[in-house]
């Protein structure tokens, strides 16, 4: 075996390494991004959840986004007031803290008010049952009963109660948004908690096809329309909404002659007096 060979070898592999080394050195230098020291503070305000409401992966990268000036302060819902105060005064601003959302299910269509079309025996999930027919009950616009938004809800703030319809808990809500994300039929809505009237229906059918899927649907019969002021509550495809720039915030049931009884109030220490 040739020793200089050998040697050269080594030698010519050393000088190699020496050379990638210092060329990354200097390209660490020269590329180097100091992290700033921000994001880490603002990180030490934020809940921790990772919930994703805030429209961003997990709290770390809303934080580095709140930082970089892309992501308002106030943007995560389960921060409270004094934690969006602590990362306006990180970032030298006011803060933006905006009014409690908290998850409102449109829907009062359980397995008792609700007709059947069949027994569903298939995976005992709302995504899936959507996409396979839409599980048991015959409403193709209310909730099909099966828990995926209650399992999804990082904070225990949602159960289902024995009509097989999720319940929320106003006190625990964080506002997150996950389990209107996931429900398949858009049944649950994100709301300010100044909203304390809700029509608590999504069906657009008709008013016969509507009385017969469900008993608390609403049947665009058009009478609490009639009895507020113009613009009040609409009718949208056979579907009373309420507007609640004019209307709303007050929890006051526009008129009893509702058939169905599809309105309910939110908010009010007691219930409600209807009007006349």
């Amino acid at each position: 075996m040739d020793i200089n060979a050998i040697v050269i070898s080594m030698a010519s592999m050393g000088g190699l390494g020496l050379l990638f080394s210092a060329g990354l050195a200097i390209a660490n230098k020269k590329l180097y991004v100091e992290e700033d020291a921000r994001i880490a503070e603002v990180m030490e305000e934020l809940p921790g959840a990772n919930c994703g409401g805030c429209g961003y992966p997990g709290c770390a990268n809303f934080a580095e986004n709140v930082v970089n000036g892309k992501a308002l302060i106030g943007g995560c819902p389960v921060n409270t007031d004094d934690g969006a105060e602590a990362i306006a005064r990180i970032m030298g601003v006011d803060a933006e803290t905006g009014e409690r959302l908290i998850a409102r299910v449109i829907c009062r269509g359980g397995d008792y008010e609700t007709a059947k079309k069949g027994i569903y025996d298939g995976i005992q999930s709302c995504t899936a049952a959507h996409l396979m027919g839409g599980g048991d009950r015959l409403c193709e616009y209310g909730c099909i009963g099966y828990g995926e938004c209650v399992e999804v809800c990082p904070f225990d703030a949602m159960y289902m109660n024995d009509n097989n319809l999720p319940v929320v808990i106003d006190d625990k809500c964080t506002g997150c948004g996950n389990c209107a994300e996931i429900c398949p039929r858009a049944v649950i809505e994100m709301h300010p908690e100044s909203h304390k009237l809700f029509i608590l229906c999504n069906n657009h059918d008709t008013p016969k096809v509507s009385r017969q899927v469900c008993i608390r649907a609403c049947v665009g019969c058009g009478l609490c329309v009639r009895a507020v002021e113009e613009g009040e509550i609409i009718m949208d495809d056979n579907l009373a909404k309420i507007n609640y720039d004019t209307y709303g915030r007050v929890p006051v049931i526009p008129t009893e002659k509702c058939s169905t009884n599809a309105f309910e109030t939110f908010g009010a220490e007691e219930t409600s007096e209807v009007a006349a």
